[in-house]
């Protein structure tokens, strides 16, 4: 991977710096409030104070880039901007089990051009700039070459709908499925070849919880689309984040996510 950008850089001091003083709190931090009935969908002070950090910090570093994250209002530029999650994974952070991580994306004209993702207890630095590969911790990453039939996937739906169980059955029926409710963490897994997609659709997740693991994969070798596109918008949530074998399976006409193109 070649030498990071002055803004990847800046990013990765402040995801570290912030993700270092979290580390101390963690399965010792307490809920402040919920934003849903869910119990996953918990605040600690430790997410405002950590989101209004990373604002600061990444504001002292070039004030003419915009700040979008989970905490707050978005301010400034909305074509070149900041993406942040200060803590993906707040109840587990709580209850000190390992799938909590800090995120940051840069956003430029509506594309993912670079992203860093903090799993701060584990001390495992993701990096991707587009166009640059990724790394952890320095070291470049690729994900697997499985098939579906050999695949572990990780998916993501509200199984509120006939058209989300059945598709979550087919999918089930198709590879081993699981899910830690993390999204940074379970993308870290596919950038290492250790699980071979992440599967979203009618999820509960924002753009800040899928746009910088986006990048991730697809600057380790892998291919992200919105389900039934060619592309990738960052705004629409129903996805495949894969493999190109995993990829190219579900994409077909007739795949488990036929429901869904």
């Amino acid at each position: 991977m070649t030498a990071l950008s002055s803004a990847a850089t800046a990013a990765v001091n402040a995801v570290q710096e912030i993700g270092n003083k979290l580390r101390k709190h963690y399965g010792t931090a307490v809920s402040l409030r919920c934003k849903s009935s869910l119990a996953a969908d918990v605040v600690t002070t430790l997410d405002i104070e950590a989101e209004r950090f990373l604002a600061e910090r990444l504001a002292g570093y070039d004030a003419t880039i915009g700040f979008a994250g989970e905490e707050s209002e978005p301010v400034g530029s909305a074509k070149r901007f900041w993406l942040v999650d200060p803590i993906d994974g707040t109840g587990h952070f709580i209850r000190g089990t390992p799938f909590c991580t800090t995120m940051i994306a840069l956003v430029e004209e509506g594309e993912v051009v670079f992203s860093t993702i903090y799993n701060f207890v584990t001390r495992e630095l993701f990096v991707a700039e587009l166009q640059k590969g990724a790394t952890l911790n320095g070291n470049p990453l690729h994900v697997s070459e499985r098939p579906l039939s050999d695949a572990y996937l990780s998916v993501e739906t509200d199984m509120r709908s006939e058209r989300s169980i059945s598709t979550y059955v087919r999918l089930r029926s198709r590879a081993v499925v699981l899910h830690t409710i993390n999204c940074g963490y379970e993308y870290g897994l596919i950038a290492q070849g250790r699980l071979e997609g992440r599967i979203s659709f009618d999820p509960f997740g924002k753009d800040w919880d899928f746009a910088p693991g986006s990048l991730l994969v697809t600057e380790a070798g892998g291919r992200v689309t919105n389900i039934g596109s060619p592309t990738y918008d960052f705004k629409n949530h129903n996805l495949i984040a894969a493999n190109l074998a995993v990829h190219e399976e579900l994409s077909r006409p007739g795949s488990p996510l036929e429901a869904y193109r």
